[in-house]
């Protein structure tokens, strides 16, 4: 394998793993959101 090509694959695996990162954080505001709207909701 040329040293160009380890490079690459390190960093798409790095970049994978952050965007998963990303996308679970992003899931957990949003269902944050969700909560608040349905309390803010059962409170009226």
């Amino acid at each position: 394998m040329t040293n160009l090509l380890k490079i690459v694959l390190v960093a798409l695996f790095a970049f994978s793993i952050t965007a998963c990162n990303t996308m679970s954080g992003a899931g957990k505001d949003i269902q944050k959101g969700g909560e608040k709207l349905e309390n803010a909701a059962d409170k009226k």
